[in-house]
């Protein structure tokens, strides 16, 4: 797993590095330092002014609207102890431990007045001084914190707290605030980079969930795969095709219904001009094939998520497909792509590793 720290429940979740997120629910062991430490990454990044994060960063630590923050502070006094200028909130360390504080109470159905109470008398109880941190050592001595190098890869900092604020919405089952993570997170990265490092992810945690909570936790994967699945489309319609390319034709195997990975691929493709026909969840052979004569594709990417819909058969057949005028008949390559594929492959098939080397072969192949 990518660097996500996600939160869904009031207990640790499995961040798939070895490292557990704290979830908000509470005060909780080393909130504080964890908060610390998000306001020096921030700093970094250069997402907050002197004396705090502002309030958009801190919504998208915490999978909170903008608007809801602002209503906490005006209703209930859950606010910034300072203001820029005496007007721009800037939320410090000690701010974020209470909203996580309050964001815990209400997603455990305490209504928000109670809620805040219960939070403003924690907070209250637990002002005391603590030893500094190695975050705050950091930050004294003008240190950012370690970022990853991998190409296209997000700040780890960013990361996780793009992930555990997206995961938070989900659970709340806030579509709003989901919809302006999702868009907030593409635009500032890159589609490639917001998928791989951010969405991506948080789904797998989410799913890893589901399977250990006895069957609980569906409706938030379901919930948060659909606003995924819009949020690519919309970055997909931003562009129109550019004439001259080859058409990539994408669907999944039949019996297979896991289309999100071929929807973001989709959505790559469009975002850089290049002709798609996507055709979703478990496509008939017979419909796949009629769809290969009538566009007449560069090429054909064949999804599959388990080894049961993966069929060797399926990509001979789909090879052997001719079109055009006789003597200038031509043949689609053929890229296999997801888990099911895992072992030796159909012979003349491709098996990209990822979104990012599907995009760069698909570009190739189409742009001959």
């Amino acid at each position: 797993m990518d660097d996500a720290v996600t939160t869904l429940t009031g207990g640790a979740a499995d961040t798939g590095t070895g490292e557990t997120a704290d979830t908000g629910s509470g005060a909780a062991p080393g909130a504080g330092t964890e908060a610390a430490a998000v306001i020096g990454e921030t700093a970094a990044t250069g997402e907050t002014a002197a004396g705090g994060l502002t309030t958009g960063a801190v919504a998208r630590l915490l999978g909170v609207a903008p608007t809801t923050l602002r209503s906490w502070d005006r209703r209930y006094g859950i606010g910034p102890a300072s203001r820029e200028g005496g007007r721009h909130r800037r939320w410090t360390a000690a701010d974020i431990r209470l909203l996580e504080c309050m964001c815990g109470l209400t997603n455990a159905g305490m209504p928000p007045a109670e809620a805040a109470r219960a939070a403003l008398t924690t907070a209250s109880r637990e002002r005391r001084p603590r030893p500094p941190s190695l975050s705050d050592e950091q930050g004294s001595r003008g240190n950012p914190p370690p970022y990853s190098t991998a190409p296209g890869a997000l700040p780890l900092g960013r990361a996780r707290r793009e992930c555990r604020g997206l995961a938070r919405a989900a659970v709340r089952l806030d579509a709003h605030a989901m919809d302006e993570l999702l868009t907030a997170a593409i635009e500032r990265h890159g589609l490639v980079a917001a998928w791989e490092s951010v969405i991506m992810p948080t789904l797998h945690a989410v799913g890893r969930k589901w399977e250990t909570a006895g069957e609980r936790y569906v409706e938030v994967e379901h919930l948060l795969s659909w606003h995924v699945s819009s949020a690519l489309r919309r970055a997909a319609s931003q562009r129109r095709a550019e004439p001259g390319s080859g058409v990539s034709l994408l669907a999944c195997t039949p019996g297979e219904s896991h289309t999100l990975a071929l929807e973001a691929l989709a959505a790559g493709l469009a975002q850089q001009g290049l002709p798609v026909r996507m055709f979703g969840a478990a496509l008939p052979v017979e419909a796949m094939e009629e769809a290969v004569r009538r566009t007449g594709p560069a090429a054909v990417v064949l999804w599959a998520q388990s080894r049961s819909t993966a069929s060797r058969a399926l990509v001979a057949r789909v090879e052997s497909i001719e079109w055009g005028v006789r003597g200038a008949r031509r043949r689609p390559v053929v890229l296999v792509a997801g888990p099911g594929w895992a072992g030796p492959l159909p012979p003349g098939a491709r098996h990209p590793s990822g979104l990012c080397e599907a995009l760069d072969a698909l570009t190739v192949i189409t742009r001959r």
